[in-house]
């Protein structure tokens, strides 16, 4: 009798044992993923921005050859995408707001300093109609709007990996194997759309 009690308790220890170790392995798995997934939308969004990094040597360039004596929007354009270029892009940014921050503030710097850029050109008609800045508009146009679409990809999936990370009883895997809750991208005070980059009118 005690003997069949005994096997009993084991056979329960047992079967706890491996619903458990069935459970925590389906919740690492799901993470893993769910972190996976975070990572491409972010390695997309830094895509973009690399996109939109190369387009500004040409653009200026070309703006500078009809608006050479704008040497001060130049400048701020220029600057603004080495200041861009100087920061440290890893996936470990994404566990550390601070950076993560930093990160978006650059890219709002440089931003800004396009936008200002623009206004410049409305001044000078013979750039809008070359040929070669029309179609480095139409790729910054494209580019921005690709920013706007990852980010929001991004904001997705890092907010159902952070949902993950956080509701019980994934929690506590998530603590245990050093998952931690991802920077999300936040609209610039005072922007509720992207910048728009319209050198035609």
């Amino acid at each position: 009798m005690g003997k069949a009690i005994g096997l009993g308790c084991l056979a329960v220890i047992v079967i706890a044992a491996v619903v458990l170790g069935i459970s925590a392995w389906g919740t690492y798995n799901g993470l893993v993923t769910a972190q996976q997934d975070v990572e491409a939308k972010w390695a997309q969004v830094e895509n973009v921005y690399q996109r939109r990094a190369d387009l500004i040597p040409n653009l200026v360039a070309t703006v500078k050859g009809y608006a050479a004596h704008e040497t001060e929007t130049l400048q701020a354009v220029t600057a603004s995408r080495a200041q861009v270029g100087s920061i440290q892009v890893t996936p470990e940014i994404l566990n550390n707001p601070a950076e993560f921050q930093k990160f978006q503030q650059a890219q709002a710097g440089l931003t800004g300093a396009l936008s200002r850029l623009m206004v410049v050109v409305e001044r000078y008609p013979d750039l809008k109609a070359n040929q070669n800045f029309l179609e480095l508009q139409n790729q910054l146009e494209g580019t921005e709007n690709r920013i706007s679409v990852e980010r929001m990809r991004f904001n997705e999936s890092a907010q159902a990996y952070n949902t993950r990370v956080m509701r019980f009883p994934s929690n506590i895997f998530a603590r245990l194997f050093g998952f931690e809750r991802k920077a999300y991208f936040q609209a610039a005070p005072g922007s509720d759309q992207a910048p728009t980059v319209d050198f035609s009118k």
